[in-house]
């Protein structure tokens, strides 16, 4: 991981945007980018001495844009703009959404597109090396114009006004913060405030970390699948190469060969080849999850595709055109973030709902083939794992909740100026909420999955799911009498959610798709 990003006038990919937010990575700013944005200061410069109106220049904002603002207000305008946006209520936004979200305001203010000063997004950069967080709340963004409010709490904190944490997460005032970086607070000039507010950065940073911890969570995923179908004593035969490429989905072969790697000279498979049990063909949760795997594989590929154009993109109004016109336009409309936010939430319900089944499937006598009831020590006495699958149930109804799109749910705001809004905002949050969920659907499934293989002994797992069941003793004893059983999930969960699980596999096999 990157300890240095360099910003300049081109695109961040997501592992800038991932090194950033999670590692603190430092930001630097390319010398092409400062040109850039001393050339297009200049032109608003010359606007601001016009003395015909100039959106976001010398007029008010959204329905009051007709408004002409003399000069002398023209510095209380920008700080009274910045002032009234931070309006968020709710709990506080995690550190890492509001690093990611400064960071491609940044990358927007450094493509010479948007006419902030150079001292001021300087200014922004100190403010997010010194790993000052501006405190930003829940509920503000409709999408549209971009994150406003979100981005004004950035933009307040700049100013030296609002709250925030320190490099130590301390809660204080923004000025006291700054005054101990020594950081001067800014001033902002005609056209700044709009510069600072006017984008898609907290969607967009939300996005860009939802598909990196989605790659991870599906590698995660096959995984757990083919533990289960060891521990089911199922067959590894549907999974082979020539089958998948009857249909050339992209996603579903590089699921399957993750599968066919994960169960590569099983014993437990090998057990039954040909098989002596009468299941003919295994339950679609086993046999079919490398077409949903990967049909969630190729929604996280179109989603990168779309986050990786909004990387690219200078979202302000107005905008800095490359000849030198200051023009009014709709680019912060989020609508093309918002609807893959939702489709995202609708993958991750879907894969956790199949993993939530094969959990289920491992503690049923009548359908594990020979597994004691709940993996329990003494069935009747013990519950077992019971109640395991019941949390990953309760998980996966909530996933189903949130796949109900966001995107469809415009709210008119500004005196029907904004008449029509994306509230990307939203889908992201819910999003972030889902992939959480998921982490610990997959956790419950690998947690199970590595008491079921126990429980097959003397028979043992492919060197993968051994791996795995290893990493998980380390945290989690083996099979015996009732416990207390949160901890434990506590613990899988984290496993899977900072990529051990996925590690432990690879530590054998070689990377995994």
């Amino acid at each position: 991981m990157s300890t240095v990003v360099c910003v300049g006038t081109g695109p961040l990919a997501i592992g800038d945007v991932v090194a950033v937010a999670r590692h603190d990575a430092r930001v630097e700013i390319d010398d092409q980018a400062r040109e850039a944005v001393e050339t297009s200061r200049a032109i608003i410069d010359a606007l601001a001495a016009d003395t015909a109106p100039h959106y976001g220049i010398s007029t008010g904002f959204g329905a009051l844009a007709s408004t002409f603002i003399a000069g002398e207000q023209r510095a209380q305008l920008q700080r009274s703009l910045v002032r009234s946006h931070a309006a968020g209520s709710g709990p506080e936004v995690e550190r890492e959404v509001i690093r990611s979200l400064m960071l491609l305001r940044i990358s927007t203010l450094l493509t010479g597109r948007t006419g902030i000063r150079l001292a001021t997004v300087e200014s922004y950069v100190a403010l997010l090396n010194a790993g000052i967080t501006p405190i930003v709340r829940e509920y503000g963004s409709l999408g549209c114009s971009g994150d406003l409010a979100p981005l004004a709490h950035c933009a307040l904190a700049l100013m030296g006004e609002g709250e925030v944490r320190d490099a130590n997460g301390v809660a204080m005032a923004a000025a006291d913060a700054l005054k101990a970086e020594r950081i001067e607070p800014v001033v902002l000039a005609e056209k700044e405030g709009l510069a600072l507010i006017n984008g898609t950065d907290g969607m967009l940073g939300q996005l860009s970390l939802a598909i990196h911890d989605l790659r991870m969570l599906l590698t995660s995923a096959d995984i757990a699948v083919a533990m289960s179908v060891e521990a089911l004593l199922g067959t590894d035969a549907v999974f082979a190469a020539d089958l998948q490429a009857l249909r050339p989905q992209h996603g579903q072969a590089l699921s399957a060969s993750n599968l066919r790697a994960m169960l590569a000279g099983s014993p437990i498979v090998e057990s039954h080849r040909p098989s002596t049990h009468t299941v003919v063909q295994d339950a679609y949760s086993l046999r079919c999850s490398p077409q949903v795997h990967g049909a969630a594989r190729d929604t996280v590929d179109h989603a990168e595709l779309v986050a990786g154009r909004e990387l690219a993109s200078a979202v302000d109004n107005p905008v800095v055109t490359v000849d030198g016109r200051v023009e009014s336009n709709g680019n912060f409309h989020g609508a093309p973030v918002a609807y893959v936010l939702d489709f995202l939430a609708i993958v991750v319900a879907d894969v956790a709902s199949m993993s939530e089944r094969r959990t289920d499937r491992m503690l049923d006598p009548a359908r594990s083939h020979g597994l004691p009831a709940f993996l329990a020590h003494d069935a009747g006495v013990d519950s077992g794992l019971m109640i395991a699958q019941y949390t990953a149930a309760g998980i996966v109804s909530e996933l189903k909740r949130l796949a109900v799109p966001s995107s469809v749910d415009s709210i008119p705001s500004s005196a029907m100026q904004e008449d029509h809004v994306s509230m990307g905002w939203a889908g992201a949050r819910k999003l972030r909420t889902a992939i959480d969920g998921l982490s610990r659907v997959v956790a419950i499934e690998v947690m199970t999955a590595s008491r079921a293989l126990d429980l097959r002994a003397p028979l043992k797992p492919s060197a993968g799911s051994a791996a795995v069941v290893d990493l998980v003793r380390g945290e989690v004893e083996g099979p015996g009498p009732d416990r207390f059983l949160s901890p434990e999930i506590e613990a899988v969960a984290s496993l899977v959610r900072r990529g051990a699980v996925r590690d432990a596999a690879e530590s054998r096999l070689g990377p995994l798709n």
